[in-house]
């Protein structure tokens, strides 16, 4: 197999958005992809323009708290086991990959947005939409309101090249093996773990939009692979899935989405943002994990 590891832009018209993704893939250009599997990490970016810092009212170590730290780094070896792999270069607070290009809150803006830019999600009115006002901990990020050109550079310049990029990777896996399995990666705060606990937190979370964006068999397969590792698994609580395993889980036509939610306890110092001694192990059962999926006879989701 063909390896093709150093960064690189899905082809020459892509070139001058390489800025806002990583891609690593197994398959050499011109190739078709080993597997079906194409990984995306859109929350681990951790590049903070400054544009974005200049109308800040927090520092980067404070903002860098909603990122699904070093997620990226966790799945780095995916492509070698045959998938591929595409990761956010971009700060989660500076464009939100997982959310709707233009889910905006029009309080956070100087000037008028346009209709189709006023979503009224939930998730706006958290303070969590494509661009977000506030960090996890509640703090507002911005010292001022911003303009709707500067929403528009970074959806432009960042959210369009990403999702651009990841459905072709997702279409070049479905010509190649007749269906493609999405798996979009993210961690969560030890806290959220603890969501509907009974003895101990979980581990990790399987969204899969409660059987809407994949068929059971992936969600179990993936469940039954890391309980196998002695991984505590839940199911849709309290991550269903995001903008990305919605959008693109399709199981009637043969796509499938599933987000994986990691417990940062696993492998992260919450408090310094650092990588502790269980990195190295949640890297190796990663691996392991991706190594069974590559290998699994996915012949069934032809089927779906």
């Amino acid at each position: 197999m063909a390896q093709m590891n150093a960064w690189e832009p899905l082809a020459a018209e892509d070139a001058p958005a390489r800025a806002a993704f990583g891609l690593r893939r197994a398959a050499a250009d011109g190739h078709p992809p080993p597997t079906p599997l194409v990984f995306a990490s859109p929350h681990s970016g951790r590049d903070y323009p400054d544009d974005m810092m200049s109308a800040a009212a927090l520092d980067a170590q404070t903002i860098r708290r909603s990122e699904d730290a070093f997620v990226d780094d966790l799945i780095a070896a995916s492509s070698e086991l045959g998938t591929a792999t595409l990761t956010a270069r971009y700060a989660r607070a500076y464009i939100d990959l997982n959310r709707e290009a233009f889910e905006l809150d029009a309080a956070m803006f100087a000037d008028e947005l346009p209709e189709f830019a006023r979503a009224r999600t939930a998730r706006v009115a958290a303070g969590l939409g494509a661009i977000a006002r506030v960090v996890s901990e509640g703090q507002e990020i911005y010292a001022r309101k911003l303009m709707f050109s500067e929403a528009r550079g970074r959806i432009e310049g960042a959210h369009r090249p990403y999702h651009a990029a990841l459905e072709r990777l997702i279409a070049e896996a479905h010509r190649a093996h007749g269906f493609a399995i999405l798996i979009d990666w993210h961690s969560m705060p030890a806290a959220a773990a603890k969501a509907g606990a009974r003895d101990r937190p979980c581990d990790f979370v399987l969204g899969d939009r409660f059987g809407a964006a994949c068929a059971s068999l992936l969600t179990a397969r993936v469940e039954r692979e890391l309980e196998a590792m002695g991984y505590r698994v839940a199911r849709n609580t309290p991550y269903a899935g995001g903008y990305t395993t919605e959008h693109y889980g399709r199981p009637a036509r043969r796509t499938h989405a599933l987000q994986i939610e990691i417990n940062r306890g696993l492998y992260l110092d919450e408090a310094t943002l650092t990588p502790t001694a269980g990195f190295a192990r949640l890297k190796a059962d990663l691996e392991r994990l991706t190594r069974a999926l590559a290998a699994t006879d996915w012949t069934a989701l032809k089927a779906e």
